[in-house]
């Protein structure tokens, strides 16, 4: 009897104290592992902003020495870039400069514009290689739009290039 009774004891224990306080600590266990998972997420997440922040930093700085060391400071440094430096490279090259001209254009929402210069150009097909390799490959930020090549009208007569070249340039005032 009483052993019968220290079992009846032990099963209401069980049954009211040790299964609640079971399912208790299963419950606390599961919001345990949910707040790690979220708080992993979070982490993550804060991470990612953080990659995201410094590559903004990173673009900025970027933009700001490609507008100030790589882009032609103003209209006059434009011009010299295309017209001067283009007519200074195909004298080094053996191409005769002929003509040239420019027109700007402002750009839509930027605070570039645009310089585009059209030239006609005389000389060999190696000579004309060379040129426009130079231009590509400069530190000078000109982009070359469209190159036409002609013959000659004789056997030896030089080949006749017309490029379309343009750079970009800040003006006064527009300066973000």
């Amino acid at each position: 009897l009483p052993v019968g009774a220290i079992l009846a004891i032990n099963i209401v224990v069980l049954f009211a104290v040790v299964l609640p306080m079971r399912r208790s600590v299963e419950a606390g266990t599961e919001q345990a592992n949910a707040s790690a998972r979220a708080l992993d997420a979070a982490i993550a997440e804060l991470k990612d902003a953080e990659a995201t922040r410094d590559g903004q930093v990173d673009a900025s700085k970027d933009l700001d020495r490609f507008y100030g060391e790589v882009l032609p400071a103003n209209f006059a440094a434009a011009r010299r870039l295309t017209q001067l430096k283009l007519a200074q490279l195909a004298r080094a090259d053996d191409v005769r400069y002929r003509s040239g001209a420019a027109t700007t254009e402002s750009l839509r929402d930027s605070t570039l514009h645009r310089l585009r210069v059209e030239c006609s150009l005389e000389g060999d097909w190696d000579d004309i290689r060379q040129l426009i390799y130079e231009i590509e490959t400069g530190p000078d930020f000109m982009v070359i739009d469209n190159v036409s090549l002609t013959e000659g009208d004789s056997a030896n007569a030089p080949l006749a290039l017309r490029l379309e070249i343009s750079t970009y340039y800040r003006v006064a005032g527009n300066v973000r």
